[in-house]
């Protein structure tokens, strides 16, 4: 961009993101990490997507594009050396850019730090262990750099000084090398549930709740979980949409509850209990085959919203979760993981008598208002798509088929529109700046037959398993 005109060109172009540019001291070139050509690899044992970059180098005028680093893993946020011959970088194997995402909770553990000149040598830089990001060339031979592992959290520098401890994200030294302006985390304040949203559609009104929202028939109070790591158990909690307060509807010191859903009727909260380690175990949980996926398996219970009644209605080794009730209340929907069959099942809640929707690896089923509807993701061609079928189950289609994972729909209370949330806009970021398991999450929304589909949100964070309120 031309300052002083404020006129924009494109440097870069083609598939995937290009992030962290940095100019050399000459003017002549620009750095920067790029998932050009990546996808959107699953982790290992994981749903969530891997983070394939690479360290690119191109001429001021857009010629001369060259990739520095060796495709396969990861390099990112490259910075200049005084005479501009080298770049410095922080690199890690593709399985690393998971296992380091959290600020918080980022384990111990190493990145590399790496310089490249211009042919694309390469060469490691001695500045011992630690989850080193956002390195920078110094005056006089100092490098500094961002570490986000839980033991040394903070600015720290290739010489063993110290500096600023706390979250940081991201640092800029001035050229002196003699100060530092960074990103810091601060802890939240005040409730942040009732928080507005921008939205790129004037038509949607978009607001903060917590996980896995369902609002009642009124939509002036919803439900959802809050996030404690297993095997402690998180709490099921009834929220006032207006104020954000909070209660407590139901814990287990033992189990995890999930996927919650208001009845129709209001008289009700249906939901899974179980351990689901994939959601609340920060990682550490892999899933390669069936057994690994039944976790130890998961129930379907019911509980009145003033807290009594609670039940469990489905037994057996299975791991059954995410139910959604029929507009009636007399049938739910749900999905099971076993040893010997996966898919979408239905109970009718009286005769307790089950029958076979689907057979495939299908989840986050969502009976539709009208009754006429169940909306589900199922893992076709390497991606979650979003599909929908009869309640007889006649008549399955398949209504999103672009690249990237599509789930965790909701119905518009007129049962003429779902959102969702996809990963089919890619990162916007490097993805270990974002402390979110899946930072490439945006909301879109469509009709119920998948046309006229329309983006909510555009940003680097997840937004994910959106709730429609009723009244709005």
């Amino acid at each position: 961009m031309d300052i002083a005109s404020r006129r924009a060109r494109p440097l870069t172009s083609g598939n995937g993101g290009d992030f962290r540019p940095s100019w050399s001291p000459d003017g002549q070139w620009i750095a920067f990490s790029s998932d050009r050509g990546a996808g959107l690899p699953f982790s290992k044992g994981r749903w969530e997507a891997l983070h394939i970059v690479d360290i690119y180098v191109v001429r001021s005028d857009g010629t001369g594009l060259k990739q520095l680093s060796q495709h396969g893993g990861f390099c990112g946020s490259p910075k200049w050396s005084d005479d501009s011959t080298r770049v410095i970088a922080y690199c890690m194997s593709a399985q690393e850019t998971i296992n380091f995402r959290w600020s918080a909770g980022t384990p111990d553990g190493i990145t590399r730090l790496t310089t490249f000149d211009l042919a694309g040598h390469s060469s490691e830089v001695a500045t011992g262990p630690g989850v080193k990001i956002a390195p920078a060339f110094l005056r006089g031979g100092e490098i500094g750099f961002v570490r986000k592992d839980k033991s040394a959290a903070g600015i720290s520098y290739a010489s063993g000084k110290a500096g600023p401890k706390g979250t940081i994200q991201s640092a800029s030294w001035s050229p002196d090398g003699a100060r530092v302006v960074f990103h810091k985390v601060m802890p939240v304040t005040g409730n942040v549930l009732t928080a507005k949203l921008w939205s790129r559609l004037p038509s949607y009104e978009l607001r903060l709740t917590g996980v896995q929202a369902s609002f009642n028939r009124s939509g002036d109070r919803y439900v959802m979980t809050d996030y404690v790591p297993t095997p402690n158990g998180n709490n099921l909690l009834i929220v006032k949409a207006a104020t954000g307060e909070s209660t407590v509807l139901f814990h287990d010191p033992t189990r995890s509850a999930l996927g919650p859903q208001w009845s129709p009727s209001g008289d009700a909260v249906i939901f899974g209990i179980g351990h689901f380690g994939a959601f609340f175990n920060d990682f550490h949980d892999t899933f390669f085959s069936k057994p690994d996926r039944v976790d130890g398996g998961a129930q379907v219970g019911i509980i009145n919203p003033d807290g009594t009644g609670f039940r469990e209605v489905t037994t057996g080794p299975n791991n059954n979760s995410f139910p959604s009730m029929s507009p009636d209340g007399k049938r739910f929907v749900y999905r099971t993981f076993g040893t010997e069959d996966n898919g979408l099942r239905i109970m009718d809640l009286q005769t307790k008598a089950v029958t076979t929707l689907t057979d495939g690896y299908d989840n986050f089923p969502l009976w539709s208002p009208r009754g006429d509807l169940i909306m589900f993701s199922r893992l076709a061609d390497n991606d979650y798509e979003i599909y929908s079928i009869k309640p007889d189950g006649t008549d399955l289609k398949r209504l999103t088929a672009a690249p990237g994972n599509d789930a965790h729909q909701g119905w518009s209370p007129d049962g003429d529109h779902i959102v969702f949330s996809t990963s089919r806009m890619g990162f916007k970021d490097e993805a270990i700046y974002t402390n979110s398991p899946q930072p490439y999450g945006e909301i879109f929304v469509m009709r119920y037959d998948g046309s006229n589909l329309q983006q909510l949100t555009d940003n680097q964070w997840e937004e994910g398993a959106p709730a429609w309120q009723p009244g709005h």
